[in-house]
């Protein structure tokens, strides 16, 4: 219950502050440093260096700033969150604020988690095949069996721990295998489609055996195996219909805020820019900005499939399957725990 009221209180408040405005964030990405103890072929951030990094003071500013324009949701990711000594400090500001996760490769996940455990409400751990396969996509041998042991003991202590898993020409093979794995885990597992960055390597999936991925993932939605998989069969169809049947989905990046290393506000979206920000983020009016921002270019881009941009876009009050996937059924869950 201690997550419920906060949310319910976050929707009120975010109701009242919307009147009058067409478009508010309602989610936001934060990458904490671009540095990261793996390698990973199809990532350009571990490529970057970092400037010098925020402060506590000045994380707490984007906070604060975040929810005044009406965000409900903060998730954390890098690089590797981890390697910032004061993660913890700052997941119990983002607590008390946002429902708030964190993503990690889970290389130092199995050590940190108790230092972190009391502020996080849902752990990503990425995987992106078995074995040697994940650990060749990752760069670094070993980091398939330290993110299995990260994601045991996170479940062994209770916490909402999914898997990331990131299609790739590299692992469609194991597309199927993953579900499996997140099942014998007892964990969830989120799907996404590699977008080529400019400055990594090409890693986006062969047009076809995508196609047949897709299609498996849809029909797997409908069965007992469906309940581990986090995204909605919208999802795969929505992909499927754009690229492969030129109906595309609407897409509505501004539900989406995403927030560089050094604060600063990505726009339009995390992949068109490349995760290039200008402006510090408590320094703007976010509202005023997302008012006046011509959002409407972005409608029909469908380039890449991240799911923290296509889910969004696809939720309808009218959609009764998404409404109880993504409202009815995690509510239940969350007043369960």
């Amino acid at each position: 219950m201690a997550l419920v009221k906060p949310l319910v209180l976050g929707n009120v408040k975010r109701l009242f502050k919307g009147m009058g405005y067409k478009k508010l964030p309602l989610i936001a990405g934060h990458k904490l440093l671009y540095t990261c103890n793996l390698r990973c072929k199809m990532c350009p951030f571990w490529r970057r260096k970092d400037e010098k990094l925020l402060s506590i003071d000045e994380e707490v500013k984007i906070m604060d700033s975040l929810k005044n324009a009406g965000v409900l949701f903060l998730g954390f990711e890098g690089g590797e969150p981890l390697l910032r000594s004061d993660i913890d400090q700052i997941l119990m500001e983002s607590n008390k604020r946002f429902h708030t996760s964190l993503v990690s490769n889970g290389w130092l996940l199995k050590d940190k988690v108790k230092k972190i455990e009391d502020y996080v409400d849902h752990v990503f751990v990425s995987l992106d095949g078995i074995g040697d396969v994940h650990d060749s996509i990752r760069g670094v041998k070993g980091s398939f069996e330290r993110a299995v042991n990260s994601i045991k003991e996170c479940k062994a202590r209770g916490l909402d721990t999914s898997i990331s898993f990131t299609l790739t020409k590299d692992n469609l093979n194991e597309a199927l295998d993953m579900v499996r794995l997140a099942e014998k885990l007892g964990v969830t597992i989120n799907i996404q489609v590699a977008y080529d960055y400019s400055t990594a390597e090409r890693m986006s999936p062969e047009r076809e055996k995508l196609r047949e991925i897709l299609v498996a993932y849809s029909k797997m939605k409908e069965g007992k195996e469906g309940r581990y998989i986090i995204n909605s069969k919208d999802y795969f169809i929505a992909i499927l219909n754009s690229w492969y049947g030129n109906l595309p989905w609407i897409c509505k990046p501004w539900i989406t805020i995403n927030i560089d290393p050094q604060g600063r506000i990505v726009l339009p979206c995390y992949t068109l820019s490349e995760y290039s920000g200008s402006k510090k983020v408590w320094e703007v009016d976010i509202i005023k900005i997302w008012e006046e921002f011509d959002w409407e270019k972005y409608y029909s881009c469908n380039k890449c499939a991240l799911s923290c941009y296509l889910e969004p876009s696809l939720f309808s009050w009218k959609n009764t399957g998404l409404v109880k996937e993504r409202i009815i059924e995690p509510m239940i869950n969350m007043i369960g725990h």
